[in-house]
């Protein structure tokens, strides 16, 4: 039986969390900086003082018991509070210990996410990240609610009174068509060309979707009709390739995209409709400072498209 009295130590919960991390003595011990004796006498003493066997020994593997299981959550919880609260007492603008939730829209987070996630590990070492994809109405919910610090989208289609919102880049959006197509490869193309095309769009609530839909009634066309819905710009782009209809995409995502795909990108003339990225927070938020500084790094890491000329193979 437990003594209600009894309350572990940080190096006690250390032991266990250690013990059912790595399912053995001498890697937990190794990890944790001390011997092996003084892992087990830790663990050992946790264990008595609860009453309850949370790790079985034996001489070939390491179990975690049932108790064990229901207990771990809990501890791993204690000891990130523990690591948090001496980040609090330390000086915050050279410490990232509390992780950061960060949410992206699907036509951002596979473009950025390879070069920002090395970018962002060099500069903040201590930098820890919670990345979450998804569209622009779930992850503005998401920030309000606080489930979410930060939200990385396109800033023509934010509405949020209680958000900041820093700029990170902008970049043209480009026609992807079929191979073959009489406007492959035009570099000075009117925005009234899109009038007779077939547009294939993104799914609902997609900000590239909302953006494309804008710019035909900007020109007086009818929006895109159909039955046809996508999830993913790559699934557009194989569509294009079978002359299912034609796309606006951005710059960056064009490039990526159409490697080695049989269509053809048409670019328009000055001005051309193009989106701006920015990163959106909370402005009740303490953390404002960490925010902009990661702002900056995004910034430094964009996807950069190289010119996409004439037929893109």
């Amino acid at each position: 039986m437990s003594d209600r009295s009894y309350h572990p130590t940080l190096a006690q919960l250390r032991a266990f969390a250690a013990v059912a991390e790595y399912r053995h003595f001498g890697y937990a011990a190794a990890h944790l900086g001390v011997s092996q004796p003084t892992l087990s006498q830790g663990l050992a003493a946790l264990e008595a003082g609860l009453g309850v066997r949370l790790i079985e020994r034996s001489t070939r593997r390491v179990i975690v018991t049932g108790a064990g299981m229901r207990l771990l959550p809990m501890a791993v919880k204690t000891l990130e509070c523990a690591n948090m609260f001496v980040a609090a007492a330390s000086d915050e603008e050279d410490q990232w210990f509390e992780p950061i939730r960060i949410g992206l829209i699907p036509t951002v987070a596979p473009y950025l996410l390879p070069a920002m996630l090395p970018a962002l590990r060099k500069r903040f070492p201590g930098l820890r990240l919670v990345v979450i994809e998804d569209q622009r109405a779930g992850l503005l919910e998401a920030l309000r609610a606080g489930i979410l610090d930060v939200a990385v989208l396109a800033l023509q289609s934010v509405a949020y009174s209680g958000a900041v919102e820093i700029e990170l880049y902008s970049e043209d959006l480009i026609l992807i068509v079929p191979q073959g197509d009489p406007i492959a490869g035009e570099r000075g193309l009117p925005l009234s060309a899109l009038r007779d095309l077939t547009l294939l769009l993104l799914e609902e609530g997609s900000c590239l979707r909302d953006h494309t839909l804008d710019l035909c009634r900007s020109i007086g066309a009818f929006p895109p009709s159909g039955d046809s819905r996508f999830s993913s710009l790559a699934t557009i782009v194989q569509c294009v390739v079978g002359g299912h209809g034609a796309a606006l995409v951005p710059e960056s995502v064009a490039e990526i995209e159409t490697e080695g795909a049989a269509v053809a990108a048409a670019r328009f003339s000055s001005p051309a409709p193009s989106r701006t990225v920015g990163l959106v927070y909370r402005s009740s938020s303490s953390r404002s400072e960490h925010y902009r500084q990661l702002a900056e790094a995004l910034a430094e890491t964009r996807p950069r498209a190289s010119a996409i000329q004439h037929t893109v193979n």
